[in-house]
């Protein structure tokens, strides 16, 4: 047996894994986006408390107040000697998952892609064009789906870093006005 024909083999079996995996990351990604969903509301609602209590955390006052939405100041407020180092950590953690997705999810839907793409060329060599369809189907739908988990993913981690960073320099400014930093 010619190393071609071994690596043929074990690339076929790899496809079954590969979609798999993307059909858990798609799946994952309406998940992801329906939690979004939900602390969007909450940040939006808690909005004005949200403002009020930092405006009075930088006037002095040490009013601790948990609001739905608001991770990062949530734990600020929870153990207000936490640094900002240990903060930054945390929100790096919250976007883990995400970060990961974006970047695994078209990679998987590339290799779902070129696994059915030999399958359809020896399909072809043969004159097979329902082989040929088969294959292109698999191929089409792995990228589709790698490509709108990713895109997904993207969104969500971008936005989530906005409303990191913003926590981050809110709880930066309550630090420095009590001489924390």
């Amino acid at each position: 047996m010619h190393i071609e024909n071994v690596m043929y083999q074990v690339s076929n079996l790899f496809l079954t894994p590969v979609l798999f995996l993307l059909g858990i990351l798609f799946v994952y990604a309406f998940f992801a986006l329906g939690t979004f969903s939900g602390q969007w509301f909450q940040r939006r609602k808690y909005l004005p408390q949200y403002q009020e209590t930092i405006r009075a955390l930088l006037d002095g006052g040490s009013d601790s107040i948990t609001l739905k939405g608001y991770r990062l100041f949530n734990q600020f407020q929870q153990q207000p000697s936490t640094t900002t180092d240990a903060l930054d950590l945390l929100a790096l953690k919250e976007l883990e998952a995400a970060r990961i997705i974006t970047r695994i999810a078209p990679m998987l839907g590339l290799v779902g892609t070129m696994i059915p793409m030999g399958p359809a060329l020896k399909s072809l060599a043969d004159g097979n064009v329902q082989g040929i369809s088969e294959s292109l189907i698999v191929a089409f739908a792995a990228v589709i789906f790698g490509l709108v988990a990713a895109s997904i993913m993207f969104c969500l981690a971008t936005v989530q870093k906005r409303w990191l960073a913003s926590e981050l320099t809110d709880i930066q400014h309550i630090q420095k006005a009590r001489g924390l930093t």
